[in-house]
């Protein structure tokens, strides 16, 4: 243990005891953005700490988003012996849970081998590999996600499609109430507790809008740094899902829920901070798009593709796709929402690129990486981006890999991306999801039962 952990133990101890608290839950991301780990009294937490005593199978990482574990193909990257490795809570992450009445804490925990060394294969490690390397050029990512949801009835049946929730009016919506005051208004007890769960839990969000879909929402997040940003989405999706139970209903960030209906992103605003400067190098001294912006955004056209297993990392992301307001390819265009990378109209200090590209059921570690990553080779190897687009981008070729097994041949094959992400990492990505592949392709859809099951 390093010098300074008994500080922090103590930190947590005062804050536990200040806010009375009874019970921690240690959680741990898992490659779905899932929260595994433990729930302890607060006293043997806190011994817990001092012990080093707080562990996981180390297979928690190669759990599949069904909860399975892959075959054979993954004992390379995990052993088969399945060795502990010790959850060390990041105290800047202790906050409480309050949609509980008993007085409960969360805090995230960083995962280690019994020498110390990180575990390299979980997201958050993963995110703070990717930041590292833009440390060493002495440049600060800044990001801004904006997070979609679907409000939905609950559905016990998973053979029956999701149906709008009836709202305070007692009616369920009907129609697309895009950016519509009184469509949101219908869930106001909802997020009038999110707001509030939120305000407890530190969780910087802005601004709350109606979208396209029926009871489909957003919630965009105030601009930080990366890490805390990830954590923040992380504990925001577990939050909304829980209120919304709390209000017989239920939350979903699947990437397209509904047939008919427009998918759910997760859109990613990112900018780059000289750290000896503080100025945003994404622009010039002329307040016009600096070099380096324009290698990031041809980093992000060059690398999105491969990278796609982090921005539509299940069967059900490739569904989005299909939908016509959702990107296709990675051109981009100033103020152009029909780019994969739009770039808003900004001053020189907000200067930006969003990457619209990830669905909602990213885990936000990783996507934070990938879109980070694509930038970073974009910058390092000086690359242009094509022109601007100012029409219609929909209209124009796609260039992103149609359905998964597509983008994990991509990613696998890409010598940049392995070196960035880790040799480890990508393998392990490509195994999970391959099991889950197969998992999916021996389910019988209900299309299948009503169109071949008598024709054919």
């Amino acid at each position: 243990m390093s010098d300074n952990e008994p500080t922090v133990n103590i930190n947590m101890a005062e804050w536990c005891a200040e806010h009375r608290i009874t019970e921690v839950e240690c959680l741990v991301p898992d490659l779905s953005g899932i929260a595994r780990g433990k729930i302890l009294p607060t006293e043997k937490f806190l011994k817990g700490i001092e012990s080093d005593s707080h562990r996981m199978p180390e297979s928690m990482f190669t759990q599949t988003v069904t909860g399975d574990f892959p075959d054979d193909d993954a004992d390379d990257l995990v052993s088969v012996i399945d060795i502990d490795v010790t959850m060390r809570p990041d105290a800047n992450t202790m906050r409480p849970v309050p949609w509980y009445t008993e007085p409960t804490a969360q805090v995230i925990c960083d995962c280690t081998y019994h020498n110390d060394k990180p575990v390299e294969i979980s997201a958050r490690h993963v995110l703070r590999r990717v930041l590292n390397l833009f440390d060493e050029q002495d440049w600060r990512p800044v990001v801004a996600p904006e997070v979609e949801m679907y409000l939905v009835k609950t559905n016990v049946d998973p053979d029956y499609p999701l149906e709008p929730p009836v709202g305070r009016s007692g009616r369920a919506e009907t129609g697309r109430q895009a950016f519509g005051i009184d469509a949101a208004n219908e869930f106001d007890a909802i997020f009038e507790d999110v707001y509030d769960y939120c305000e407890a839990e530190r969780l910087d969000i802005d601004t709350l809008n109606h979208e396209g879909g029926v009871a489909q929402m957003e919630v965009n997040f105030l601009h930080g740094d990366a890490l805390e940003l990830a954590d923040q989405v992380f504990l925001f999706k577990r939050t909304v899902r829980q209120t919304a139970i709390n209000h017989g209903v239920f939350a979903t960030f699947m990437a397209k829920p509904m047939q008919n209906e427009p998918g759910s992103a997760l859109h990613i605003h990112q900018s780059i901070y000289d750290t000896k400067t503080g100025t945003n190098i994404f622009a010039d001294g002329d307040g016009e798009n600096s070099e380096m912006f324009l290698s990031f955004l041809a980093g992000l056209q060059k690398y999105a593709s491969a990278m796609m297993p982090l921005f539509a990392p299940n069967v059900n992301s490739y569904r989005r796709f299909t939908y016509e307001e959702s990107p296709i390819n990675t051109y981009w265009g100033i103020d152009n929402r029909s780019c994969g990378l739009r770039v808003p109209r900004s001053g020189a200090a907000e200067r930006r690129v969003e990457n619209r590209i990830p669905g909602a059921d990213v885990n936000p570690y990783l996507a934070i990486a990938g879109t980070l990553a694509c930038g970073y080779l974009g910058m390092i190897e000086e690359l242009k981006p094509t022109a601007p687009k100012k029409g219609n981008a929909y209209v124009l070729p796609k260039r992103l890999p149609q359905h998964l097994m597509d983008a994990l041949n991509r990613f696998e094959e890409n010598e940049k991306i392995r070196a960035i992400l880790g040799e480890r990492f990508v393998d392990l990505v490509c195994v999970v999801k391959r099991h889950e592949l197969k998992t999916y392709d021996r389910v019988i859809s209900s299309w299948e039962r009503e169109h071949l099951l008598l024709n054919v």
